[in-house]
């Protein structure tokens, strides 16, 4: 099974619809969204064509293959519009003989650790960065970095994982960065 990951979409229409091509691309089965869906927050800019109810429309429309978890910027009301459950705080996902706790990041972060066995995975977005290292007792933290808003001078970007390999990848797919598990 091949999985698409991203985060923090906030409302933008246009990376929103430059995401899902990637996703068409990528062929994969299921997507895993991170939160951060519909609203900018009051720490960001307003994306590039911020247009929640267009962002509804085209994930809606996806309802039967998206996952979702709650970011720090959804609220109720996101939940009453979307079609797909949002209000998830986290989703363990078993790779192997290693765990996936994935999670917004808001709340558990490399400061905050979840319940963690060694050779876990931390999975979150929030930091808009996109990561790959290595913490705790052999423990492994990711980002997908953010599809509008990227910061640090990091892409607008996605990951897939297949077959316990990692792939970060910009919106026009070329990949960057892979980690194997």
């Amino acid at each position: 099974m091949k999985i698409f990951i991203a985060s923090d979409i906030h409302g933008s229409a246009k990376y929103c619809r430059m995401m899902l091509d990637a996703y068409e691309r990528e062929s994969a089965d299921r997507m895993l969204l991170l939160g951060d869906i519909l609203y900018h927050g009051p720490r960001n800019d307003l994306p590039e064509e911020y247009a929640p109810k267009k962002v509804i429309e085209m994930l809606n429309a996806k309802k039967d293959e998206i996952y979702s978890l709650r970011g720090n910027c959804e609220a109720e009301v996101d939940q009453m519009v979307l079609e797909f459950p949002v209000m998830a705080d986290y989703a363990l996902i078993p790779v192997g003989k290693h765990m996936i706790y994935a999670t917004h990041g808001h709340v558990y972060n490399c400061a905050n650790i979840p319940p963690m066995k060694k050779g876990d995975v931390l999975l979150h977005g929030h930091t808009h960065i996109p990561v790959c290292e290595r913490f705790g007792d052999d423990n492994v933290y990711m980002n997908p970095g953010s599809v509008s808003i990227p910061k640090q001078n990091s892409q607008h970007s996605y990951m897939t994982l297949e077959d316990g390999v990692f792939k970060w990848k910009n919106l026009d797919g070329e990949e960057y960065m892979s980690f194997e598990l």
